[in-house]
């Protein structure tokens, strides 16, 4: 009775859901550095009559973080704060870019532009040897799969995940993955649908392992912007098309989402 009595206070206050009202609470607790990472929460019970809440609100907020990645529930052991780790924070950019649709890709192709040429001038300046034997390897397997669009769009992600990783960026590395994927199934679909541009692509890639190779920041930065900008024209193009023609224009979106 007394949590329903102060939930309700609550939802005075805040003039907000009770969920909403625990899952702030709780980002504040790990914010001020009450619970920092890797520390383990109170019993539910405990934690509920801290928050001046119900059990079963506190419960809706704990899952709530827990998918946001920012708590981690074990069961029989109990509730802890994560790593906090870019990586694993930024993991909800990818499911909102998944369900994005096809039409809004160009909007992510336009914020690549921007981040993906900087991510390569940064790895430019710090990839390891290791690195750069993986990159090459990977570039071999695109080669390899020149006949196979969706393969080679397979390790084309790949290539690109290895080049943000040697950034030493984990937060703009983890940003760029996550708005990738609805891009690189549109680069797929004009790995089908246009001559010659699966040559064109590896050899976008292999330009852009050269610039890494010879730690050249400034002409990563070029080799990457072009890179993306052909992506982009291709996309402008077929939006066009499909601006002309509806039914043409519905193919190559529905196309492009399923690559």
């Amino acid at each position: 009775m007394t949590h329903s009595s102060n939930d309700k206070t609550k939802r005075g206050i805040v003039g907000a859901p009770l969920t909403e009202t625990a899952i702030r609470e709780l980002r504040e607790m790990i914010i001020s550095g009450r619970y920092p990472s890797g520390a383990k929460l109170p019993p539910e019970l405990q934690l509920a009559a801290e928050l001046g809440l119900s059990r079963s609100t506190v419960r809706e907020a704990v899952r709530a973080l827990s998918t946001a990645r920012v708590l981690d529930v074990r069961r029989g052991d109990g509730t802890y704060v994560t790593s906090l780790r870019p990586e694993l924070l930024l993991e909800s950019i990818a499911l909102a870019v998944d369900l994005m649709q096809a039409d809004l890709a160009l909007e992510l192709l336009q914020v690549r532009r921007i981040l993906e040429p900087a991510v390569t001038a940064l790895a430019a300046a710090n990839i390891s040897a290791d690195a750069l034997m993986h990159l090459e390897k990977t570039m071999l397997l695109m080669e390899e799969s020149a006949s196979d669009p969706a393969e080679l769009v397979h390790h084309a992600t790949d290539f690109h995940a290895q080049v943000a990783a040697a950034a030493g960026n984990d937060t703009l590395a983890s940003i760029l993955n996550g708005i990738s994927s609805l891009t690189l199934r549109a680069r797929a679909r004009r790995g089908i649908i246009e001559e010659e541009a699966t040559a064109r692509a590896i050899s976008e890639h292999a330009r852009i392992l050269e610039a890494l190779r010879a730690g050249d920041a400034a002409l990563a930065n070029a080799t990457a912007l072009v890179h993306v900008s052909t992506t982009e024209k291709f996309l402008r193009r077929v939006l066009a098309e499909s601006t002309e023609s509806p039914s043409k224009g519905h193919a190559s979106t529905k196309g492009s989402r399923n690559s």
